[in-house]
This record gives structure tokens, sequence and C-alpha cells, in this order.
């Protein structure tokens, strides 16, 4: 099966299969499909076909080909074979791209293999294509050096030389199939040093509460002494001034109403103070705690990886699989694990060429998952259950994520609760705040024999928002790499873990009712085994090394990439502009664009929808208008623009969402829920000239490749969201599907809807042309809906029509004589 090719700025057409530049190129047709303008042609006859004499077949969805309309194959009586409506040489045009669902894809990555980036017959060794040339090549982005845009597809991720290399490596990983624990360490062995950690645990744990019950002594005699010294001071001043007053009895009373009243300020103050100082200092006793817990799971972790590798060398030398160093190894011979850990390095193999898909993992995750659900008594029973029928050292990292991140460490009671994950005793950690995602991930990972490491950073995590620096503490964060595939690679267990999720919000095709809205847990697999270049986003090392990146980049570079959630990668999403910054800064008109490019095969399922703020407030109204009427939302192609305009000077926050769905299920009226997948500051420093909102029309995307990608209506006269016209205008569409009931509503700011009904009028002509015909009463800015909705849709014959037809499309309409 063919893969979708990476496109940057052009596709692919589907009659030679070449690239498509926009000067050449008509479309998209019917399910994105592409030509060149010399390519649009009878697939039968070879008669020029132009975008209203070109007909698609109606009765096979999948023959994408076109035809003229004495060749378009119909259905007539008896039976007709393929080669008599010209479908045969149809079926034999190359194919270029194979749009899949994903929902039903469910890769939840947004990763390409070899064949999206055009490079497997490179790596097979043969190209019998013309055009089979690394996407780059276009570009004059991709220079082959070390430097590169992140969230990009580097030069030498693409570099054929590079590519065989990295395939041969991942050939070895793979083969890697190592034998289980068992055959080497004995269980009892491994648990002795197991109870000789614990007893260590358990003796820094009682220090730990020597520490705290001492700290809290020292502290309550600290206060008693101030205490005493200051009501001793209050009793003497008291004293003092009654004998110099004593000959004013009425005054007595006064000075002493005056003590008790300062005895309880002195009281109040005190405690006040006494419980700021407790804080302060169960905040220090607590940071210490950890990093002493830490450097003792380190130490554990390497004794505990020792006692493995000692083990494991004796067993490889019983069986004679050990060979001297210098020696190499022989093609069938495994790649032994490293009994140090390798300095940090980015990774040869990407994510996506180690595994297209978690399902590869469903197996691994099961063990898992059923794991979670009982009580182990000890860590070695527990990675012992877990990694037991593992055959690679990826496989045993991937039980280890995915048992925690089913187990909720921040939701863990220790008692029992109604499922049968209980949480495990010996988490006791947890109980003390010592034990965290990334210590605990560290500490299983050297019980299966993997080197795991804790790095130190900051995150863009909870609160941030884009634009902020990190100057203080306050977006410090922990997380893992891990020595799997013959590379360091991330994990972040904690941002893995999505925790609980309610599963009525996700509507299941197909699903019965009943169980629909039980609690499930979901969890992300975007922060398993993450590439260098996406993770880097999201979180920066303290040291430059562990950013695995050829050219490590500062902390205000850090600052400035765009502020992207795990969705934008699993969606293959990336930005096509360089200069795209985490703040981006308005020209003196209050315009600023954001421009997101999606791959080919998520054009025709990728809805995005957008929300604009205040920066600094939740106000999302500027003149009692919504903000919203700032944006322009747009889609050419596979780009998605967004236009906003600041209607005053100021800081605001752009915040885009997108969700994957297919026009069928988008028809059937359910609401969607969206994600947010990147967010923007837009600084507006200084206005010249004042902006006036969009017409008030539907929300969403303007522009007509919706009505293209929901309907199949297929625009002839305007192609673009903006369309400039006289005092007249004639929209013009063909239907590739049968379609009724059309509708068109004229906005314009200021002026009545209804007033404005009568200026727009449609018909639809024989040959499936829908032209709508529009006049306007003055000069202006205008906004057009159009709604419509498929032949055997919803009846229309119940109450009024409105309601039951779908927005189909918008353009925004300048009306000026001089057009």
């Amino acid at each position: 099966m063919k893969m979708y090719r990476m496109n940057f700025y052009e596709s692919t057409c589907l009659r030679c299969d070449q690239t498509v530049y926009q000067v050449d190129r008509v479309g998209p047709l019917k399910d994105f499909t592409f030509f060149h303008s010399g390519c649009f042609k009878c697939a039968v006859c070879g008669t020029k076909l132009t975008l209203k004499t070109y007909y698609n077949n109606q009765h096979r969805q999948e023959d994408k080909e076109v035809y003229c309309s004495s060749h378009v194959p119909k259905i007539g009586p008896g039976h007709l074979d393929g080669s008599a409506v010209g479908i045969r040489s149809a079926l034999n045009v190359p194919r270029s791209t194979n749009f899949v669902n994903e929902q039903i894809r469910g890769s939840g990555k947004g990763t390409f293999d070899a064949e999206a980036l055009n490079i497997r017959p490179h790596l097979n060794g043969h190209s019998n294509h013309p055009n089979h040339q690394s996407p780059h090549h276009h570009h004059p982005q991709y220079q082959h050096n070390d430097s590169y845009q992140y969230g990009r597809f580097d030069a030498s991720a693409l570099h054929i030389a590079h590519a065989l290399r990295a395939t041969e490596l991942q050939k070895s990983y793979n083969k890697v199939r190592e034998k289980p624990i068992e055959y080497y360490l004995d269980k009892d062995e491994q648990t002795r040093l197991e109870m000789k950690h614990r007893k260590e645990e358990d003796d820094l744990y009682r220090k730990f509460a020597r520490q705290r019950e001492e700290e809290d002594k020292r502290m309550k005699e600290e206060f008693r002494d101030e205490w005493e010294k200051e009501l001793e001071r209050l009793t003497s001043r008291f004293e003092r001034e009654l004998q110099t007053k004593r000959k004013r009895p009425d005054e007595h009373k006064v000075l002493t109403l005056r003590l008790q009243q300062e005895r309880e300020d002195l009281e109040k103050n005190m405690t006040i103070r006494r419980d700021k100082k407790k804080e302060s200092l169960t905040r220090k006793l607590l940071e210490h705690e950890r990093a002493a817990t830490a450097a003792l799971v380190e130490k554990q972790s390497r004794e505990m990886l020792e006692l493995i590798n000692e083990k494991r060398s004796e067993y490889m030398m019983a069986e004679s699989l050990y060979l001297d160093e210098g020696e190499g190894y022989a093609d069938d011979t495994l790649l032994p694990y490293p009994s140090q850990a390798p300095t940090p390095a980015p990774p040869l193999v990407s994510k996506f060429q180690i595994y297209n898909d978690p399902v590869e993992f469903s197996h691994i995750d099961q063990i898992a998952i059923s794991v979670a659900q009982e009580d182990q008594k000890t860590f070695t029973d527990l990675v012992r259950q877990l990694v037991g029928r593992c055959g690679s050292d990826i496989e045993k990292a991937r039980t280890i994520f995915r048992w925690i991140t089913v187990k909720n460490l921040n939701t863990m009671t220790f008692d029992d609760n109604l499922r049968g994950d209980t949480p495990m005793g010996l988490l006791r950690g947890i109980k003390h705040g010592t034990e965290s995602y990334h210590v605990l991930f560290k500490r299983l990972c050297s019980y299966a024999g993997l080197h795991c490491v804790v790095i130190k950073g900051y995150s863009k995590s909870a609160g941030y928002q884009p634009g902020v620096r990190f100057e203080d503490n306050r977006f410090r964060n922990s997380w893992n790499a891990v020595y799997v595939a013959g590379a360091w690679r991330f994990v972040q267990c904690n941002w893995g873990a999505r925790h609980l999720v309610n599963a009525k919000e996700v509507p299941k095709a197909g699903g019965k009712g009943g169980k629909s809205d039980s609690l499930r847990y979901e969890y992300d697999d975007h922060y398993f085994l993450t590439d260098p270049r996406e993770f880097i986003y999201e979180f920066f090392p303290l040291q430059a090394d562990w950013q695995l990146l050829k050219t490590p980049i500062t902390l205000q570079e850090f600052e400035e990439l765009p502020f992207v959630r795990s969705l934008f990668f699993r969606y293959g999403l990336y930005f096509p502009d360089s200069h795209t910054k985490a703040v981006m800064y308005t020209d003196a008109t209050g315009a600023a664009t954001v421009r997101i490019a999606m791959p080919t095969n998520m054009q025709s399922s990728l809805i995005f929808h957008y929300n604009l703020k205040f920066y600094d407030s939740d106000g999302d109204t500027y003149d009692g208008v919504s903000l919203k009427r700032f944006v322009m939302q747009s889609v050419v192609g596979n780009m998605v623009a967004f236009r906003v305009h600041a209607p005053s000077s100021g800081a605001f926050l752009l915040d885009i969402f997108a969700n994957a769905v297919t026009p069928k299920e988008y028809l059937t009226g359910e609401p969607m829920k969206f994600k947010s997948v990147c967010k923007f500051k837009i600084a507006c420093e200084e206005l010249q000239t004042v902006m006036v909102p969009l017409p008030d029309c539907a929300s969403g995307e303007w522009g007509p490749t919706k009505a293209t990608r929901l309907f199949g209506l297929i625009p002839i006269t305007h192609q673009d969201a903006l369309v400039f016209a006289g005092r007249e205008l004639e929209l013009q569409f063909r239907m590739s599907r049968p379609l009724t009931d059309f509708m068109a509503t004229l906005h314009k700011n200021g002026v009545e809807e209804k007033r404005l009904s009568k200026f727009v009028s449609h018909v639809v002509s024989d040959d499936d042309v829908v032209t709508f015909l529009i006049s306007f009463p003055e000069e202006g800015q205008y906004g057009l809906d159009i709604y419509t909705r498929e032949l055997g849709g919803a009846s229309a014959e119940s109450t009024g029509e409105k309601h039951l037809l779908t927005h189909c499309c918008k353009y925004l309409i300048n009306s000026s004589k001089r057009n």
C-alpha cells in the first residue's frame, strides 16, 4: 500500500503523481484531489476539462478520476464491465494519496513512516520513480547542516545515507530479544538486595521523622523564649507607667485594658509568625527529604543495575554468547545492553522508526493494566510481573510507563477503594511526599536492568502563558531519559498520565448507552520516547547535553518557541513560517498572522477553531463586540491561517483548537469537543488605524474549502475567502454529489439581516451548477453565509428549514464601484 507523501507547499497530481504547484493547480476536487491544468483531462478520451465541464463517478466513491459528460460512468441496464466505461484506464492511473481517517487509524502521534517521507525505495537500495527525491529538495530552508527548524524534519532525518544507516541500526535493535531476567538472576537474590534497600529507606524515613520532631521542638522552645521575653517587656512597661500615673486612679483602668489588648495582639502576631516559619521550615525539610530520597534511589538503582549486569555477564559467558572486545558482532549475534550508562547524545533513529502506532504495544499495555489491578509485596515481584514476557528493552520501558500511567499516584488513598487497583503499600514514599513519578520510573527501570536518569529543568506547565520568562523556580520540573533502542530517549510519566476522563465526553461509534458514562483512564502516548525536537517545545533541561539535540538552544530561544500541546504533534502539524514565535507582534495596522500547516492525510478531517481574549484578563469583548470577530480564519490547501486584527493596543491571547472528524461525523450535528493545540501572545504596541469587526457570520473558517470538505461542493468562480466585487456578484459551485435546499444570508455591520435578505438569490442548473446572485444596496464589507444539506438528509418538511441545514461556507466580500 502506498502511503501519503509529506507535502510542505505543494500537492501531488492524481494523474501523473508529480508535484503540483499553486500556479499550475486545479483543485481541490472531491476528497482533496489535485491535477496539473494540463493533466485535467477525461480519463477515457483525453478531452481537456474545466471546473464547469468535468464529472465525477457518482456510483463508486473510491473512483477519484474525472470524466467528460459522455464518458462519465453511468449505471445502465444489465452488466457493464470495467473497460466498457473506461474505468480500467482510471484504475491503472498511479494512486498518489491515501486519505486515512485519524480516528480509525488511531495513531495518537504526529509521525510518519519511511513511505511518508518518500525514502522507502532508497532504503531498499533502488528507486524506480523519477520523482523519488527527499521532499526537502524543494525548500531552501532545508540546508544540509546541523542547524534545523524545530517541528520540521531536518535534512539529516531525510538524508538517504543517514536513513539507510538508521534502518540498519533499527534492524539490530529489533533483533535484540533478550533472555528474561529469571534466566540469570535468581528472584530471591534480587529480593535480598531489595530488602537491604528497604531497610536503608526505613532508616532514612526514621531519620526524617526524628529531624521533623527535633525541628518542631526547637521551634516551640524558640517561640516560648520569645513569648516570655516580649511578655516581660510589656509587663515592666505597664508597671513603670502605673507608677508615674499613680495619682490618677481613672487611668489605672485604661492602662490595664491596654495591656490586655497588647497581650492579645502579641499572641496573634506571634501565632501568625510561628505558622509562617513552620510552613517555610516544612517546605525546606521536604526539599531536603526529596533530595536525600533521590540520592538514595540513585545509589540503590546503581547497585541493582550492577547486580543484574554482573549476573547477565556470567550467564552470557557460560552460554558462550559473550564476545571479546574488538572482535565485532556477527550478523546473528545480539547487541548487548551496555553495562555502563552511555553519555547523552541525540538518538540516530526517530520514534516513528521504532513504532508507528501505540497499537503495536497493545499486548504489552494489557500486561501492565492487568498487573496494576493487584497489589505486589515487593518491587522485585512487580517488575518481574511487568517485564517477564518482554523480549526487548523498549518493551520493558513500555510496561513500566503504562503501569505508572494507569496507577494515578495523585489520587492514591491508603485504604480499599471500589476498584481492584488498590494502592500498593510499597509506595510509602507517596505518603511522605518524597516519591514522585520520575523517581519511581527510575527505580523500576533499575529493577528491569535499564539505565535511566532524572533530568531537572523548566517546563511550560500549568499556569504558563506564551511570553512568560523562566526567571524563578515557578516552572521547575523533572522528567526521565531511559536508554533503549541504542539511545537515550525521553519519558515524562507525569504528563503521560492524563488521569481520569469521563467516558461520556467521548462518544464511541455504535456504542450502546449503559456503561458509556463510567470513568476510565486515558494516557498520552506522546510522552513515551518523545523525539528531542518535539520535546524541546515543552521542556528545557538545566544541562544542555540533555536536550539531546545536535545543536542545543538557549533559554531565551526556549521562551520564544511557540507554546504547543502534544495534540499538535499527534496531528502532524508544523509551522511553515520560521518567524512564528510565542509572542507575535502586530504591524502598524494591528495585524498579525499565525499559519499552521497540516500533513496531506489530515486535510480532509482536521477542523480548527480559535478563541481570542485579553492577555491580562478573561475579557473577550471589546466595545460590546466579541473579540472573535477580529480574527479571520481561512484554509488554503494544507495551510490554515489565523489573521488577527487587534481592535486596540495591548496584549491578547490567541488559543487555537483542533479536532479530527470525518465529514459524516461533522454533519450529524453532534456538538464537537475541540482541544487546544497551541497558544500565542499577540502584542500590539501601537495602533495607527481603527479596526472594524468582521460581519457577524457563523463562527469558524472563511472560504470555500469547508464546502468542498463537507459537501463535495467545488468552487468554480471564487477560490479565496476574500472577494472584491462591484455592485453585483455571481458565485458558482459545482455539486459532486446531490445537495438540496440551498440558502444564503448576507450580513453587514450596522444593518439588520432581514433588510438584506432580498438582495440574495440562487439557482441550480441541470448540469449540477449552483449559482448565487448577490446585489449590494451600498458599498462596504459584507459577509455571506451559505447553508445546504444532502439529498435524503434530515426532512425539511417539519418546522422551518434553517436549523435542518448545515453551514457550508462563508465569504468576506468588499463591494465598491471601483471593483
